[in-house]
């Protein structure tokens, strides 16, 4: 290869380098350009040379002309140097017109480049979200709650859009995130490349959120894969993760190692259907233990109380409510015996508004003994429940209540067609039986006899798109709703919906019980993401086998109408073995938010229970 092929292979790939290369070659054609013209100057035209300063003086004055063309125009001497000034001249005019170009070019290709969002980030304590759905909106504004004492927090997104257009979709559904920056990356989660972006070494916790389509739970189980097998520099942050198909559970668990906490979304999901079908309010319960809107749990030390029992701590807070302990191996005990112990190491998991706000109370609350009823339990009976609708996870739905239910319970399946592999599976504790329906028919619906039936459960048609699924689900609902009110109010109604912007609007129907599987699972991604010793909490109260959340009639703990306090009620409830963290007003059960739901109430301040009102306790079944 010849020399002048080798010279020009070289020259083109220093200008490949970009806008720093091609400033180089300006910048060293100007230093030439100036060095040839000095040296002519200097060595033909000696008077001029002298004139001006000598050689020193010579270059400034050529550079001065290269860089500003208007210089030259008082300018005096020979007709050689006048020659040579204006050849400089010409020759800065070319060069500092090119290097505007190749400035304004690189700082065009910069800010586009940061548009893009593939500049790498540098942040420290940051949360990380891969991937993008619904489900990011709702992460983001509960970390938005969260952090808001915090002076500084970032939340990063990593998703494989552009990222200009997922700010403004941030924008336009959040608006103002206060304290809280939100940062977006465009690139794909499951490319190591990518995932250098936002820094995942320095992170305080990393989420990986379901993407919408069929093969969500693959893309999740891809991205718990490379972030079990990514060299990590420091301490590694924690992984929260979430998958749609129980299924895929177990294949997620083992792809995100001891370091990741995995839920499966489908299970809770169905969980919260059965549990709240049997009691009204349920769902706004565990909506406000979820959100950082209102109360949260805490886990947190507390020497004072080391010695004393569980049932001693109850009424020991005088903000606050103990709902169980955690144990120095890291077991979760929820509503333990009343005779518990209190070790040195255990922590107490406190029920309250905020950290800040949790305090022993100097002396114990008042107790008002002649307000406390001893109404003996009552025997569970059986359960007859219709299962309006059919979907993926109805099947689950029977068998969970086929462990629940008292014998001699019946589910009516009222769908368009019959499940037979669900009719033919022998049941011991539960009769399944079948209705032909259309749900959004009134006709149809009134042909079910729904004056027999104690609970409605109104699935959600996966067969369709959300939007159009919770559209049908509107219709049915009206429709049992106005049923309801002409037949007495003889069942309760629990809802299943897509969308939580859909909520507004279902409330016209006066239904408080609504399951919106994907915020849920969002709100307790979010919960695990800040605190990973939840989890523990968590998954005790979602399983049916330990102390769960129930709303009792307030007539089996104090004399309905007599003024009472809080502390009252907690004491009824722990002579029964449970633990009162709250109550529900029954005239208040229309009005949303908080649909008469009170939690962690004042102990002191004076209350009074109706019979057809109820206490929210911690119990076993």
């Amino acid at each position: 290869m010849r020399l002048r092929d080798r010279l020009r292979y070289w020259f083109d790939g220093t200008m490949d380098r970009g806008t720093p290369a091609l400033i180089g070659w300006l910048g060293l054609a100007s230093i030439v350009l100036i060095a040839l013209v000095t040296a002519l100057v200097v060595n033909f035209t000696h008077v001029d040379t002298r004139n001006n300063g000598g050689w020193l003086g010579v270059t400034w004055m050529t550079l001065m002309r290269a860089i500003d063309p208007g210089t030259m125009g008082g300018d005096t001497g020979s007709p050689v140097f006048l020659a040579l000034m204006l050849t400089v001249t010409i020759g800065g005019i070319f060069i500092v017109s090119s290097l505007i170009g190749v400035l304004t070019t690189g700082l065009e290709n910069r800010i586009a480049q940061l548009r893009k969002g593939r500049s790498r980030l540098i942040e420290h304590g940051h949360t990380i979200l891969l991937g993008w759905s619904e489900q990011v909106f709702t992460v983001i504004e509960e970390l938005v709650k969260a952090n808001q004492g915090q002076r500084r927090s970032r939340v990063v997104i990593l998703a494989d859009r552009d990222k200009a257009d997922m700010d403004h979709e941030i924008r336009s559904r959040l608006g103002e995130t206060g304290r809280t920056r939100v940062i977006c990356r465009s690139g794909s989660p499951l490319k190591r490349a990518d995932l250098e972006l936002v820094s995942p070494d320095t992170a305080k916790a990393i989420m990986v959120l379901p993407p919408s389509g069929e093969d969500a739970d693959i893309d999740v189980i891809k991205a718990l894969l490379l972030l079990s097998n990514r060299p990590w520099r420091g301490v590694r942050p924690h992984v929260v993760a979430a998958v749609q198909d129980s299924e895929n559970f177990a294949a997620a668990r083992l792809a995100g190692g001891e370091a990741a906490l995995v839920i499966d979304a489908d299970d809770i999901a169905v969980r919260l259907v059965v549990q709240s079908h049997r009691q009204s309010g349920l769902s706004t319960v565990c909506t406000d233990l979820l959100d950082f809107a209102g109360n949260e749990i805490y886990i947190r030390p507390e020497p004072a109380l080391v010695g004393s029992t569980y049932g001693q701590a109850l009424n020991a807070y005088d903000l606050g409510v103990p709902i169980g302990l955690r144990k120095i191996d890291g077991r979760v005990v929820l509503n333990p015996p009343m005779d518990t112990s209190i070790d040195p190491k255990d922590h107490m998991i406190v029920l309250a508004e905020d950290d800040l706000l949790i305090q022993l109370a100097d002396s114990p609350p008042p107790i008002e003994e002649e307000a406390i009823t001893s109404v003996p339990d009552q025997p569970p009976v059986p359960d007859r429940t219709l299962l309006i609708g059919w979907n993926s996870r109805a099947t689950k739905i029977i068998d969970l209540l086929e462990r629940l239910v008292e014998c001699d319970s019946v589910v009516d399946i009222a769908a368009p067609r019959r499940p037979d592999h669900v009719l033919e599976t022998g049941r011991q504790r539960l009769t399944v039986g079948y209705k032909h329906c259309q749900p959004t028919s009134r006709r149809s619906l009134e042909a079910l006899d729904l004056g027999g039936y104690k609970h409605v459960i109104v699935l959600s048609d996966d067969s369709v798109d959300p939007d159009h699924a919770d559209d049908r689900t509107l219709v049915t609902l009206l429709h049992l709703r106005d049923i309801e009110v002409r037949l007495g109010d003889p069942y309760s109604i629990v809802t299943e919906i897509n969308d939580d912007n859909n909520r507004e609007v279902f409330q016209v129907t006066k239904a408080d019980d609504f399951i919106v599987s994907t915020k849920m699972i969002s709100l307790l991604l979010t919960q695990l993401a800040e605190n990973r010793h939840l989890h523990g909490v968590f998954t005790q109260l979602f399983d049916p086998s330990g102390s769960e959340i129930y709303l009792r009639p307030a007539s089996d703990y104090v004399t309905p109408g007599m003024d009472t306090n809080f502390a009252t009620v907690i004491e009824a409830a722990k002579r029964r073995g449970q633990t009162a963290i709250g109550y529900r007003l029954k005239r208040h059960g229309d009005q949303p938010p908080s649909y008469g739901v009170s939690l962690n109430p004042p102990k002191t301040t004076p209350l009074s229970l109706g019979a057809d009102d109820n206490v929210i306790v911690l119990a076993e079944e």
